[in-house]
């Protein structure tokens, strides 16, 4: 065999093993998901089939009705997308200002913020629960959103700084003769250019928020306040554990992590070339 015909039986044996991978971490997944769509005497008599006899929504519509999910789920969106807005604002000003006006010291402040990834959540869980409790924000989504935001923040803030440092200073030269002012040019010339990043940062800052756990089940002690996370694990505190019902609730919280990933990674990968010719 030349060496043309081994390296194709390499890639090929490289390919057939990444696929029995890629199969191996997906059927767990897959095999929530359509149990889920099983029937409660279904569940009960063939809980480890694979495919459903007959598809049927029943869990889904007890999750979401007598479950009271729909609540849960508003109340995750709302915290998500309201730590996401102001990351994204707040990190999109500063990671500007750290390279165009502050570059020396940008370089320190960045790598000062990203080491507050160093410490574990468990070991802020406390101080973070004390803080929020004096400042009178327990049990308030409010509370919760601030503390997301001393996460989220830092991390977004390294990670559009790089986007950031990508654009030419002659394009903002260019429009500054043109006439524009500082702000113009940054929503009208920079903000187009480093579009892909800015999306791509509110897509991990949202995924990272909706799945959140330790923090939401701290700060939020009312069922009508609850994220949907939190939600979920109250299922297994009752007394008989419907499995269905876990499933279905389950795949109603990964689903969105699972578009938003999605879309993530089509933006990495064709998005931020896009960008940066323009």
């Amino acid at each position: 065999m030349n060496t043309v015909g081994r390296s194709k039986l390499t890639i090929s044996l490289l390919y057939g093993f990444l696929s029995l991978l890629a199969v191996a971490s997906v059927f767990p997944l897959l095999w929530i998901i359509l149990s889920s769509f099983k029937t409660s005497g279904e569940m009960a008599s063939h809980p480890l089939a694979f495919l459903p006899k007959a598809f049927s929504f029943d869990y889904y519509s007890r999750v979401l009705n007598n479950l009271h999910f729909t609540t849960n789920i508003l109340n995750s969106l709302l915290v998500s997308l309201s730590a996401t807005l102001v990351t994204i604002v707040v990190s999109a000003f500063a990671a500007y200002g750290i390279v165009r006006f502050f570059p020396g010291a940008g370089k320190k402040m960045t790598k000062l913020l990203i080491t507050t990834y160093m410490f574990p959540p468990i070991l802020l869980a406390v101080p973070y629960s004390i803080l929020i409790i004096k400042m009178g924000l327990a049990n308030t989504w409010t509370g919760l959103v601030i503390t997301y935001l001393s996460f989220s923040i830092p991390y977004a803030i390294w990670m559009l700084t790089g986007f950031f440092q990508t654009v030419p200073v002659e394009i903002e030269e260019a429009a500054k003769v043109d006439g524009a002012g500082q702000m113009r040019t940054f929503v009208q010339i920079v903000l187009p250019v480093v579009a892909p990043g800015v999306v791509a940062t509110a897509i991990y800052t949202f995924i990272n928020t909706w799945n959140e756990f330790l923090f939401a089940l701290l700060l939020i002690n009312s069922s009508a306040k609850m994220p949907i996370s939190v939600a979920l694990y109250s299922l297994t505190g009752s007394e008989i554990l419907d499995w269905g019902e876990m499933m279905a609730a389950s795949v109603i919280v990964i689903v969105p992590s699972i578009v938003f990933f999605m879309l993530i990674q089509k933006k990495i990968a064709g998005g931020l070339s896009d960008g940066s010719v323009k």
